[in-house]
């Protein structure tokens, strides 16, 4: 229908090289299961409870913001 609008699907290309290589090594980003256009955070095994990584790199978001 040439009357909505285009949806901007998040990619990749739009990720920061900084978010890329500061994930921990069984996260991945693919398509999110809640929002298709936007991009999720995958864990590709299990992560045990309690489990830490780190630095955090960013601005911290509240619940009511993300």
């Amino acid at each position: 229908n040439p009357t909505e609008s285009a949806v901007a699907v998040e990619t990749l290309d739009d990720v920061p090289e900084h978010v890329l290589r500061g994930l921990p090594e069984d996260v991945r980003l693919f398509p999110s299961a809640v929002d298709k256009t936007r991009l999720g955070v995958w864990a590709t095994k299990s992560i045990l409870k309690g489990k830490k990584f780190g630095p955090f790199v960013g601005d911290k978001k509240k619940r009511s913001q993300v």
